[in-house]
């Protein structure tokens, strides 16, 4: 699944070969399952559950990623992969492009405001994407 573009854009120096290992994997996988659950608590503010999400897909996609054997040079790069590494559809790429750049507005300039529809989409995605990392092969030790 899409072996040939990762490679493509390692040569283009945004990804690094690099093994991963099950240790590794399942920490992030761990640590994505935690972020996701908080996330679905209604009780928080729309702002720390969005940043739970977030962080919460990225996990999970960063995982598909180490996954594969490589390793990204930039952080929105683990969204752009999930096309090649889980067979993701390139429209939910899009909403999770979408997300990181919410994101960084958040983080760079201030503007924390949610869209309730983009966290909710972003919540749907993100428990999808954690069945597709889960249905991959465990890297070996």
């Amino acid at each position: 699944m899409g072996k040939q573009e990762l490679e493509t854009l390692a040569e283009r120096d945004y990804l690094k070969r690099e093994p991963g290992t099950r240790l590794e994997f399942d920490g992030m996988v761990d640590g994505a399952k935690k972020r996701l659950a908080d996330a679905c608590d209604e009780d928080l503010a729309p702002e720390s559950r969005f940043d739970l999400a977030y962080n919460a897909a990225h996990g999970f996609a960063l995982a598909a990623l180490r996954q594969k054997g490589y390793r990204p040079e930039k952080r929105y790069i683990v969204f752009q992969t999930l096309v090649h590494t889980v067979g993701l559809n390139p429209a939910v790429v899009r909403v999770f492009s979408k997300c990181h750049d919410q994101r960084n507005l958040a983080e760079y300039q201030g503007d924390t405001e949610v869209d309730e529809q983009l966290l909710k989409e972003l919540i749907r995605h993100t428990i999808d994407l954690e069945k597709a990392v889960l249905a991959l092969d465990r890297p070996a030790e």
